[in-house]
């Protein structure tokens, strides 16, 4: 059976740490309705955030890491 090939799309959206945590580049849905969030919600989604635990596992699978 051949190896899983890893998502290179996934890749350059994420980071991964040196302890294995995965964090997302930006926040989901950051680049559209931007006049109703406030100033501090829009500055909340340009930081770099972790991924829940139960995601994290399912993620790696999808990596192969």
């Amino acid at each position: 059976m051949p190896k899983q090939k890893t998502k290179k799309t996934f890749l350059k959206r994420v980071k991964i740490t040196s302890k294995g945590k995965i964090l997302r580049r930006h926040q989901l849905g950051a680049g559209h309705l931007k006049r109703k969030k406030t100033k501090g919600a829009l500055n909340r989604q340009g930081k770099t955030t972790e991924y829940f635990k139960g995601e994290s596992k399912s993620l790696r699978k999808v990596i192969s890491a």
